[in-house]
């Protein structure tokens, strides 16, 4: 295979992949905008009204942070304290999604 056959290929995959990897990170913000918000904040900062009486911890933090996937996965689905479970509400994918997310807002 010609070297201009293989970096074509090579554009062609990326460039069929970089769509997908988008399409995963805004979904996760999309849902985290909608559903999560309204107490930890657009940024996670937990900085709105809401937050802020519930004593939330800003997502970015390294307490937040240091929490695997799967425990977040399970907090998301499970609830805890006054967090309201999203299992029925939310997909195993979505919560995959917000979960991806939230460790981006270091």
């Amino acid at each position: 295979m010609s070297l201009v056959k293989k970096i074509a290929l090579v554009g062609l995959a990326l460039a069929l992949a970089v769509p997908m990897i988008a399409t995963a990170q805004g979904t996760g913000a999309d849902t985290f905008k909608a559903k999560c918000a309204m107490c930890h904040g657009a940024d996670g900062s937990a900085s709105t009204g809401m937050g802020k009486s519930m004593g939330l911890k800003p997502l970015g933090s390294p307490d937040v942070q240091k929490i695997s996937d799967a425990d977040m996965s399970a907090l998301i689905t499970n609830g805890k304290g006054k967090m309201p479970a999203f299992k029925g509400k939310l997909t195993d994918a979505q919560i995959t999604d917000v979960v991806k997310y939230v460790h981006t807002l270091k």
